[in-house]
């Protein structure tokens, strides 16, 4: 069975910092992704990594959050500092068959169930 598992949400101060994990099973994929989404807004995203470690982020993250990869253990995490209010959403971990940059939720195959973060002011 081919799945997503994400871990390590939760509630920090602004200015704190998070780690997000994502673990996959059932198969090893291209082009990985974190993408979130906030109450009445649509899924957003945030960064992408190839298979071979390229990455692209959202401006809104950029230079404070930072994703990698361990494809012998099928991992995926996200460190992100510098936590801001806006980042409050919940966070998807995102696999794709495809390779590349990927940004569009529709190019993605696989999704996790979510993992809540909540920055507060």
């Amino acid at each position: 069975q081919v799945q997503l598992v994400e871990s390590g949400g939760g509630l920090v101060q602004a200015g704190g910092s998070l780690r997000l994990s994502c673990a996959a099973s059932g198969r090893t994929f291209g082009t990985m992704g974190w993408f979130r989404q906030a109450p009445g807004r649509e899924r957003e995203f945030v960064v992408c990594i190839t298979w071979s470690g390229l990455t692209y982020y959202a401006a809104s993250v950029k230079d404070r959050f930072t994703v990698s990869r361990d494809n012998a253990k099928n991992t995926m995490s996200l460190q992100m500092n510098s936590l801001k209010p806006e980042d409050t959403a919940v966070y998807y971990c995102a696999a794709a068959r495809g390779a590349g940059y990927l940004w569009s939720p529709n190019e993605y195959n696989v999704w996790g169930q979510g993992t809540q973060v909540t920055v507060s002011s």
